[in-house]
């Protein structure tokens, strides 16, 4: 077994040191599916309904003896009871050339009830923004007949994916919005533009968080000399009233190395924590949170190597550099997983990366198996152990009330109530739902000079409902989420695995 316990940034430059089989690959490979319906070929049958010659092609057998459909036109099938396909009778259909996705059937799928529409945060404040279907399906009609170019509005979609949730027609809209935003700026953006620049700064925040975390005093320090977020937003056009956040003086993985890494050791109850780029750099307590509460129900924790989740990459179009990001991720996963390990995420965001938008967008080997282990901390604990008897008659010391927000993200993997569900029985906590609004911010989009104001005013619903609850402590899975919240009421944020911690004595 292998037990990852040093930094991962020299692991991700220089490789890891899996176990190996006899012929030198990598000992845990576990296979991508086969593609599935969705991804199989178009197929068509010609217009005039004419036979091809027997011979034609390389199918075997006379194209003559296929059945005939009720329409009079030969079956592609060979008729309803065939499971063979003949090649002599179709020909593959190229919807998009040049591009790697053939969306043409969430397209179609699409019957314009609108309601991605009504549930866009964005549409609701931004009158210009022509809302999630025309960014999916229309314009992908549209790229199908006439190969239009992709409309700049593309760049407004905040990528909170709640339109994914609206849809009754389950239309692929998120996928389709990473893919149009991705084209839209590999061929139509300026690559020295302010805004491209701007927001591949915002995308690679983990580069410089990095660098930010060998200085954390002097960084910190830097960000609070007066004026220093204005003249960002003058030069970059990052929001100037926005409150830059803390780097901690010890990071999540400097702190694992410096306690021996695990400290239980159970091949039976193995996980792998993805702790993403804000708990590693910025809240090192909520990775802290997570490996005493595993540990406390007799987990043993690996922490593999690992870059960004991809997640602000996704919601500016940079789908080069996520795909670099999401390489390294998916083969430290996989070796994990090869182990016995599951993939646990503390951010709802890096989950809903890892489960949804690695399979829809890229094809590496392994990428499905990483979907198919991944799971949010407390859904994991929620599905595999007994939180309502650990946390029967349980009292904290200290009476404490939360207003809890669920970001839009965990909605988008059902995980809604899940905070509120796992504490509303724990004698001397209060959890009040501050109600079903997007927080606002969606990761990078509240920090643009010019989304500023929509952000906050997409927030407003929800600062009114943390401001009427009991608590003046805020509550939520992630962290960009946590930083609205903080920023437009001042209450001080959680996680629920710390409370968590709290409650079970870990």
């Amino acid at each position: 077994m292998t037990r990852h316990t040093d930094d991962g940034d020299a692991d991700e430059a220089n490789g890891t040191d899996g176990e190996r089989n006899g012929d030198g690959d990598p000992a845990a490979t576990p296979g991508v599916p086969e593609a599935g319906i969705d991804e199989q070929p178009s197929i068509f049958v010609p217009d005039d309904g004419a036979v091809p010659e027997e011979g034609a092609g390389d199918g075997p057998g006379p194209a003559a003896d296929r059945a005939a459909t009720d329409g009079g036109v030969e079956s592609a099938t060979g008729g309803s009871d065939s499971p063979e396909l003949d090649p002599d009778a179709y020909d593959p259909v190229d919807v998009f050339p040049g591009g790697d996705l053939d969306l043409r059937e969430g397209a179609d799928s699409c019957y314009k009830c609108t309601s991605c529409d009504t549930s866009c945060p964005v549409a609701e404040v931004d009158e210009e923004f022509p809302g999630p279907k025309f960014q999916g399906p229309e314009q992908w009609r549209l790229k199908r007949k006439d190969d239009h170019d992709i409309d700049e509005s593309i760049t407004s979609c905040s990528n909170c994916m709640r339109c994914d949730d609206a849809c009754p027609s389950s239309v692929p809209l998120s996928q389709m919005h990473n893919e149009a935003r991705g084209q839209f700026v590999e061929e139509q953006m300026e690559k020295l533009s302010r805004e491209y620049i701007r927001n591949r700064i915002l995308s690679n925040y983990r580069f410089f968080a990095s660098i930010a975390s060998k200085v954390p005093r002097l960084a910190n320090a830097a960000t609070k000399i007066p004026g220093a977020m204005k003249i960002g937003e003058k030069v970059l056009g990052i929001a100037g009233d926005r409150e830059f956040p803390e780097f901690a003086t010890e990071t999540f993985r400097e702190w694992w190395k410096a306690r021996g890494g695990a400290q239980v050791e159970n091949p039976d109850k193995r996980v792998a924590y993805f702790h993403g780029c804000y708990s590693n750099y910025n809240t090192p307590e909520v990775g802290k949170a997570m490996v005493r509460v595993y540990e406390h129900f007799g987990y043993e924790v690996l922490v593999p190597p690992q870059k960004c989740s991809g997640t602000p990459m996704f919601a500016n179009g940079m789908l080069k550099d996520a795909r670099r990001h999401a390489e390294t991720n998916v083969e430290n996963l996989v070796e994990a997983i090869g182990e016995g390990a599951d993939v646990i995420a503390s951010c709802t965001s890096c989950s809903l990366s890892l489960r949804q938008e690695y399979p829809e967008l890229f094809d590496i080997h392994g990428i499905e198996d990483v979907s198919e282990h991944t799971y949010e901390a407390l859904e994991y604990l929620r599905i595999n152990e007994d939180l309502g008897g650990e946390l029967a008659g349980t009292e904290l010391a200290d009476e404490q009330a939360f207003a809890y927000h669920a970001p839009c993200h965990a909605r988008n993997q059902g995980l809604s109530r899940q905070a509120v569900e796992t504490f509303r029985d724990v004698e001397g906590v209060t959890m009040e739902d501050v109600g079903d609004s997007c927080s606002g911010i969606s990761g990078t989009y509240g920090w643009k000079e010019e989304k500023y104001e929509k952000s906050m005013k997409i927030g407003e619903e929800m600062f009114e409902h943390m401001e009427d609850a009991e608590g003046d402590v805020g509550m939520t899975e992630c962290p960009t989420c946590a930083m609205q919240m903080e920023h437009g009421t001042g209450y001080e944020v959680e996680h629920p695995l710390q409370l968590l911690e709290d409650a079970v004595g870990a």
